[in-house]
Formats: structure tokens, sequence, C-alpha cells
């Protein structure tokens, strides 16, 4: 009999990743499918961390590195901080991993107990409440508005407030919508934490240097709420290395320790010649990192311009982050070839599967009025994706 636990019996799979396997299945059959599904910079990964990665191997640094990840590493990422953030982590608060995504599980198993309170603006990217769930906490979800750019409100989220709540989850520049909260916005929700100081905010800042409107602000800047902040974190986006799988956090020092304790059974720590590579990243050469923000918001404006060329979808302009989230609801009632489309999901697949595009539903970010549309691609599958999508939706009766 196959009965698995009822922790993943609880768990969604991942909808980004579904759809992306989705698309490379059309894909083996010989359909020409411009995936825009999937989160991830096309570019490669710059020559010089790939060599530093090499000269890892070459210097057979091969052995199990230390379970909060490589000291180098760790004072890295501490000079980043300071550098970029003018935040202050010693190397004994950070506590590197496999990826951003492993970074914020660990956080939660360490954070979260059973029947603690999660607050999760909405639209989320789709692990965060599955996380949440995995932790068996409770996810207490506030929505943002479109008119507000997606964005919640203090006074939403002090509404929220219970005597369960432990954490709040924030994510700037954000996963699905692009939005970012400004410093005054930060600074109203620090407010509210100086008021509550057993509620942690865990602050996803991944796309951090995806940015179109000015400098990154970060929550942890401010010294009142410095002990409530996590900072999730990695070198994925910002120079093309998602494969390479290496995330990291910066925390209160006892919540470090406990990553650590945690990370030390669950992985031992991340590859060592990835770490190596990160290592190069954040103290090498960073023209590659303004070199791809120059592409990306080439994109975005393309994109934009795209799609407010197509009847019936309204969509605000990112402001970070590599992605549109458009409203597709004006389509939801619509038929083709006696199908009827009554989501997102429904609308979809129907782009997949008759406009041969990979996009994502917005269900799967709390969102269902919306899809997910990555411009992280060349300029010509933009064009094209967004000319097949214009062709397909006009089929739509």
């Amino acid at each position: 009999m196959e009965k698995v636990a009822g922790r993943i019996a609880a768990m969604s799979p991942s909808a980004t990743m579904a759809m992306n396997q989705a698309t490379g299945e059309l894909k083996a059959k010989g359909v020409d499918v411009i995936n825009l599904s999937v989160g991830e910079p096309d570019f490669y990964t710059p020559d010089d961390i790939k060599a530093a990665g090499k000269n890892a191997i070459d210097n057979n640094f091969s052995f199990y590195p230390p379970a909060a990840g490589i000291p180098e590493l760790r004072q890295a990422v501490s000079e980043k901080f300071k550098r970029e953030n003018n935040l202050d982590y010693s190397p004994a608060q950070i506590v590197v991993s496999a990826g951003a995504k492993n970074s914020l599980a660990n956080v939660m198993l360490a954070l979260i107990d059973k029947g603690d309170e999660v607050i999760v603006p909405s639209p989320y990217w789709v692990t965060y409440v599955e996380l949440v769930t995995l932790a068996e906490g409770k996810n207490v979800i506030i929505r943002g508005d479109f008119e507000n750019d997606f964005k919640v409100t203090p006074e939403q989220i002090e509404a929220a407030i219970t005597p369960k709540t432990k954490a709040i989850l924030l994510c700037s520049p954000s996963n699905p919508t692009g939005s970012i909260y400004s410093k005054e916005e930060l600074a109203a929700i620090a407010k509210i934490l100086e008021k509550n100081p057993g509620i942690f905010v865990i602050a996803d800042e991944i796309y951090e240097h995806i940015n179109f409107v000015g400098k990154h602000e970060s929550i942890a800047q401010f010294d009142s709420i410095k002990e409530q902040c996590v900072i999730i974190n990695g070198v994925s986006k910002a120079y093309a290395m998602t494969g390479w799988r290496i995330g990291y956090i910066g925390a209160p020092q006892w919540l470090a320790k406990a990553v650590t304790k945690l990370q030390g059974q669950l992985l031992t720590g991340p590859a060592t010649i990835a770490q190596k590579a990160a290592v190069e990243a954040l103290n090498g050469d960073q023209s590659c990192v303004s070199e791809m923000l120059t592409a990306f918001t080439r994109r975005k404006e393309l994109i934009i311009d795209l799609i407010r060329d197509i009847d019936g979808i309204q969509v605000r302009v990112p402001e970070g982050a590599f992605y549109v989230f458009p409203k597709v609801s004006q389509y939801f009632g619509k038929s083709y070839n006696g199908k009827k489309i009554e989501s997102s999901n429904d609308l979809a697949l129907y782009l997949l599967n008759e406009g041969h595009i990979g996009t994502v539903p917005g269900e799967a970010f709390g969102e269902p009025e919306c899809i997910r549309i990555s411009f992280a691609t060349s300029d010509e599958n933009l064009k094209e994706a967004m000319k097949r999508m214009k062709e397909a939706l006009k089929k739509l009766a």
C-alpha cells in the first residue's frame, strides 16, 4: 500500500515547475513553444565566476564544508551587506544554503512552531504558503490591491496580527508582481513591528539587483527592529547562477545557530565548488549586474508596450524583478472550440496548447484573476510570444 506522509500529502506541487515541465514536454514533441513560465535569467554565468568554480575543482576543494558555509563566503556576504545595504551582519549571523529557497525553508522550520501564524501578503511566491504548511504553521493571507501595485498596507498588516502571529513574509522586489516597497512604506511596517517585538519579518530580497526605480531598500535598515529581521538572498538572479544553488540568510545570531543546527542534519552544507564561485560573484567585477539590469529594463519596457496592445488585459508596470502580472479575468467565461475558460489556470493551459506560450496561472500566487509572465528571455522571443498571445486571445468568444 502506498501512503506518503501527511506533511507531503498536504503540499501542492510547484506550479512554476509544473508549467515549466508541461512546456518542456510539448517542446519534446517538436512543438515550437516559447517558455515564459520560469523565473530564470537567460544569461550565462559570467566567465570569472565560472573560472573560480573550475579553480576550486582543480585545487581539490571537494571535502565537506562547514554546515553554515565556508568562512570565505560568509565573510563575503557580510561585506556585501555592509557595502550594498549598510547592514551589519557578522559572519556568525550568516548561513549559506543550497539556494534562497533552501534558506527560506530552513528559517521556517527553525522559527515556526505548530499553530504559529505567518502573515503572507498576496500575490505571493508559490513556495511561501507551502513552507508555512510544512512547518505546521497557519497561513494568514492578506491581499494587495491591483490599484496599489499589489502591495499590502500597514493597516492590513496590523489588522491581521493576533496573539499567535509569529512572522510576516515580505518580498521586495516581488515575485510575481515586480512591485517594490519604498523606504517610507517599509518604515511604516517597521513601526508596527516595533509595537510587536515577538513578530519577525522574513524579507525575501533575492531580486534586489533587478530594480528599475532606484536603490534597493531593506527593511533591516531600521535599527529598532534589526533583531526581528531575517534577510533571505542569494546569487541566482543577480549573477545568472540559478543552477549553482547558493542562497544565504542574515539573521539574529541565535536564529543563525538554529538554522546551522538544522542544516547540519539535513544538508551538511551546499557544494563547495559552488561556494567558491559565489565568493567570486560577490567580491569580483560587478559589471555583469548592471549589464543584465540594462537588458531587463529594455525587455520590461518592450513587454509592457506589447501587452498594452492586447485588448482585455490590464497590466501594472513592474518596478523590479523580471515578471509582469497582468489581469486577464476579462477573458473568463469565453470559449474556443467548445472549451470554456473559467479561470487563469484554464487560460494558461489554453495559451500553452493553442498559442504555444508557457505562462503561470495566478491561482498559484493567490491571485486568480492574473497570470505571471517572465520576461527573462530575448526581445525576439517576447515579440513572438506576445504576437501569439494576441492571436490566441482573439479566438476566444
